[in-house]
């Protein structure tokens, strides 16, 4: 884990990534990474369209996170400054898996790869998780309207696929920290010491590191 702090925030949609990236980013004096979304172009014709517009639509996201990413890594990991984005690169992957055909998925992942080889990797990850019914919720409220086609089934899909990959990337990184928040049981939107409570959380693992590169 580096001398710098580059945290991500993953989790399914409409989970509240954003939300808690910008929070922590104040409390931290972080910079702010932000995925762009609504930007995309393809995004409402792949909420009602999958199969036809998912490898446009992916495609769009990953040049735009390669160089979100290369943005970043010249412009503050290199000169020691602190990030926390609100999305992980890794995420394409899951994401693409779901809703690519085999033959779009492998031009895909050779693509990914070339992309990415290169890239800064965040030493703590922060995975927020719930059930479907609070992200339907979530998703509801925030009011987003390229989201309101989004069916709950490949929303109940893209949860299980979530924690699958969470579950392996804690035993292939071990040296990478996870922190786990169950979105059914906080709401650091609402409730300030759910947020205090998340923000000690951080902390500690900070400190944690801090620890382990002194000895």
């Amino acid at each position: 884990m580096p001398e710098v702090p580059f945290i991500a925030i993953e989790g399914p949609i409409g989970i509240g990534k954003t939300s808690l990236a910008k929070k922590l980013s104040v409390h931290f004096d972080f910079h702010l990474l932000k995925e762009i979304v609504e930007e995309n172009p393809f995004l409402g014709k792949f909420y009602d369209d999958i199969e036809e517009w998912s490898f446009q639509t992916e495609m769009f996201f990953l040049c735009n996170r390669y160089k979100q990413l290369e943005d970043i890594e010249q412009q503050y990991l290199n000169k020691n400054k602190s990030v926390i984005a609100d999305y992980h690169i890794s995420k394409n992957m899951i994401f693409a898996k779901r809703t690519l055909q085999p033959d779009k998925f492998d031009k895909y992942e050779q693509i990914y790869h070339i992309l990415t080889k290169d890239m800064p990797v965040p030493n703590m990850l922060i995975y927020l998780h719930a059930s479907l019914d609070t992200i339907l919720k979530r998703i509801h409220l925030r009011g987003r309207e390229i989201e309101q086609n989004i069916k709950p089934s490949y929303l109940a899909q893209l949860i299980q696929d979530y924690e699958d990959y969470m579950n392996k990337f804690e035993v292939l990184h071990p040296d990478i920290p996870v922190i786990r928040i169950d979105g059914d049981k906080m709401d650091f939107v609402k409730h300030q010491k759910n947020l205090d409570k998340i923000i000690e959380r951080v902390e500690q693992q900070m400190c944690n590191h801090k620890t382990e590169s002194k000895q």
